[in-house]
């Protein structure tokens, strides 16, 4: 039980919500994910330390940077409630917004600075 405690843990803050919905769309990385949500990086990476050990994500490094990605395990509790979770997002008004964002954020850019 206290596992899936944790996961409903990961769901009810609205900045985690925001980045499920964003790994949703792609890998992406700590910075990215700042510049899209308007928070500092440090918070990002609380918020990702705190998904990662609950199983939602998982992480692989490229060059420089490392990507998140959502956590498609064989944890059938996980993947049914990120299933709906993302279906929930598809048509929030903030998740778009951000999705908006996404399209202009240039990693070589946000990342170097």
């Amino acid at each position: 039980m206290d596992g899936l405690a944790q996961i409903f843990k990961i769901f009810s803050d609205k900045n985690r919500l925001r980045i499920i919905a964003l790994l949703s769309n792609k890998k992406m990385c700590v910075c990215e994910l700042a510049f899209v949500l308007g928070v500092t990086q440090p918070s990002i990476s609380r918020h990702l330390k705190k998904m990662k050990k609950a199983g939602i994500i998982g992480d692989e490094q490229d060059g420089l940077w490392t990507n998140y990605f959502l956590n498609c395990n064989d944890d059938l509790r996980t993947k049914t409630i990120l299933k709906q979770v993302k279906n929930w997002l598809s048509d929030d008004s903030t998740a778009q917004s951000d999705l908006e964002k996404l399209a202009l954020a240039d990693r070589a850019t946000i990342c170097c600075k």
